[in-house]
Order: structure tokens, then sequence, then C-alpha cells
């Protein structure tokens, strides 16, 4: 859950990034996936611009003509908040048992129920709800105590604008140390659980330890993952080291205190307002560098739209990061191809087509890889021509 105060702009990059989102468009509130979604792919300025200006992007998809089937289904939802509801029953005692098993202390005895406060955390608003949360965080520190914060509200600076956050649970150890706690409605099999999903929930619990860090007190370097064990609907936890993705969100965070640089590239007049005609919102994004990867697709609202544009263009972003990196200077799947391409003697020189020499390593490696196949092919059937290589497919 997150709320973004409504008042007016009040400095000129807000006031600019409210022309942007279109003068009668309340903002988009920003939440910790979100938060987290920027982590994961931090070279995107087009996502970082329309983040950071509240833009709805799904709005802005469905204008575009290229919606994305976001969101849980309703028995997926019901599904997690009945293991939530199981995991914090009894006052939070088998929760609190979890931390301590694989965050507390070495040595020291688990809590026993009785032994667990859980403060009253409701207030007027999220602001109301965030100030009541520091001084129950300040009151457990004092007490030196077993603390549970259910449902808590922090706040943190995003762009010059108050963010708020509602992580599923912060325990309070009774050396004040404060870890957060994510409740997944994954499995965790045999000890492992799906490597994309706890990244994306580690990430998302370290956009609630950066809101933990101006509430003083020390925060824990990991955070407790809590899922269903096996097929079973019975609560085990993990501890998640956060320190990579702290230091990765908080390098985001501040490319976002740097959104005029980005708005100020952009042609004059240009505004996202779901309102405007395609064509013109068509250009309007096209306007803003995106750094597309097939992982997108999982994370963010505009992704079906710049992967028909990343094909259209034959980036080779639509292979995905990995491939990206290895290739270089090679930009398109087209020089990819003619890259692959013998030279005329069949040696590995360069024959005009590519532009591109033996020299560069990406070249070199696909050209020998193009030879391998020949061969390959050549050997399985000597009679058989050799068609040239395939274009990848996009995912």
């Amino acid at each position: 859950m997150s709320d973004i105060p409504d008042s007016q702009p009040t400095t000129a990059l807000r006031r600019r990034l409210a022309e942007l989102r279109g003068p009668d468009v309340a903002p988009r509130a920003l939440d910790a996936r979100a938060l987290a979604a920027l982590a994961a792919n931090p070279g995107c300025r087009r996502r970082a611009l329309l983040d950071g200006a509240g833009v709805d992007k799904g709005a802005l998809a469905r204008a575009l003509g290229a919606p994305a089937p976001f969101g849980q289904s309703q028995f997926a939802f019901s599904r997690g908040h009945a293991f939530e509801a199981r995991v914090k029953g009894d006052g939070g005692g088998e929760l609190m048992r979890l931390v301590h098993a694989r965050t507390g202390a070495p040595g020291t005895p688990p809590p026993e129920p009785d032994e667990v406060t859980v403060p009253d955390l409701t207030a007027a608003g999220p602001a109301g709800r965030a100030e009541r949360t520091a001084l129950a965080l300040e009151r457990a520190t004092a007490d030196g105590g077993w603390t549970l914060l259910d449902h808590p509200m922090l706040e943190l600076e995003v762009a010059g604008s108050p963010v708020y956050l509602e992580p599923d649970a912060v325990a309070v150890h009774p050396d004040g140390r404060r870890t957060v706690v994510e409740i997944k409605s994954f499995p965790i099999l045999d000890g492992s659980a799906d490597p994309a999903k706890v990244g994306a929930a580690a990430r998302q619990a370290a956009v609630y330890a950066l809101a933990l860090e101006p509430l003083g007190g020390r925060v824990d370097e990991r955070a407790l993952l809590v899922c269903p064990k096996d097929f079973s609907n019975l609560p085990t936890a993990e501890a998640v080291d956060l320190r990579r993705q702290r230091a990765t969100t908080r390098r985001q965070l501040a490319r976002l205190t740097r959104l005029e640089e980005i708005a100020a590239a952009l042609p004059e007049g240009v505004t996202f307002a779901p309102d405007r005609p395609p064509d013109e919102l068509a250009d309007a994004v096209r306007a803003v560098p995106a750094a597309y990867a097939p992982q997108c697709l999982s994370t963010c609202e505009l992704a079906f739209h710049c992967r028909e544009r990343a094909r259209a263009a034959g980036a080779v972003e639509v292979l995905g990061r990995e491939v990206r990196g290895e290739l270089g200077e090679l930009t398109t799947l087209a020089a990819v191809l003619a890259a692959a391409h013998s030279g005329p003697d069949g040696s590995d020189g360069s024959d005009g087509a590519s532009g591109d020499g033996p020299d560069d390593p990406s070249v070199a490696a696909l050209r020998r890889a193009a030879r391998l196949r020949a061969e390959a092919l050549s050997t399985a059937d000597p009679t058989a021509t050799v068609p040239p290589p395939e274009r990848p497919r996009c995912p």
C-alpha cells in the first residue's frame, strides 16, 4: 500500500513532472514493487521518468494499444491473505520463532508468545500511520524486548516527494535490530524457491530496509522471507542477504533525483496524458530512451509496447541482457547475422557485409560459431546444402 499527498507541485521539478503527466491527471503513487522494478532495470530512463512523474503506465499502455496483463488473480490474492493470516496467528508467536531461528542472535532462547509486543499502529492517513510507526520503533528499541510491527507504514523520499510504503511486518530484536519480513505465497520446495521470485522479493525488501534507515537504529542486512513449505500451507523461512539489493536501489533512487535532466532533453510540449491521441503518445514515449529486456515483461506495464518497438528495430535487446552484453558494438540482429558470415575464402576475414573486422572479439566468435555449425551440418549430410543462419527467435 502506498500513497502520495495531493498537494500541488511547489518546485520546478515537480511542476515539470506534472506537465508531463497532464495538468488534470492525479499522480499514480509509487510503491515498493515499482521501486524494486526500477532497481532491476536501472538503465531504463523511460521507466524512471514515467514512475517519477506518477504516470499511470497501465493506462498509457492501453492507450498505445499494447496492454499488459498485470495483477494477481482473485484466487492467488485470497490464498496469499490466508497464508499471511496463518503466519501471523497466535499473536505473531510462530512468526517471531522463525525470525529468531533465521536471524536471531546465536545462543539466545526463542521468544515465548507472551513475550512478543504487537503495538497498535492505526492512525488517520498514511502520514499519521508513519508517525505512529516511528514512535513504536523508538519505544521497542528502548524496551529491549521482542516487538512485531504488523503492516507498519514507512516513509521514503523519492524525487523530492514522500512515498508511503507498507511492508508485511518488521521484527525488532531485543538488541534493537530491525528485520524486514516478507511473506509470499510461492513455495519453498526442498529448501529452494524460484530464483526470480526470490530476487524480486529481495529487491522489494531492500526498499523497505532503505525506508527504515532514517528512523535510526540498526537495520538488519538480511530480510526474512516466509513462504509455504513444499506443497503444504505450513510456513517456513529463509534469511535473504540484502546488501547488494540495497546498494543498487540506493543508486537508482539517486538517479530519480536527477529526473530534471531527463525531462529537459524532451521536446517542448511532450505529455503522457492518457487522453492524447495514440500517435502523439507513441511519439512522446519514443522520445524517452528505454532499456528493454525480456525480464521487463513481468515487471513493467509498458513492456509489450517496448518489445514491439525493439523487434521492429531488430534490436539485440530482445534476446536478453546477457546476449546483449556478449555482442558488444553489434546492436541489431541484422548486424549480428552479417557478422556471422565467413569471408569469401571461408576464413574468418571480413567480407565487408557487416562493416566489422575479425579483430572484434564478438565478430570473431560469431564467425567461428557459424563455421562450426556449417561443418556439423555438412558432416551429418554431405549432400545437403547448408542454409544461412536462422534469424533468432525473439522472446
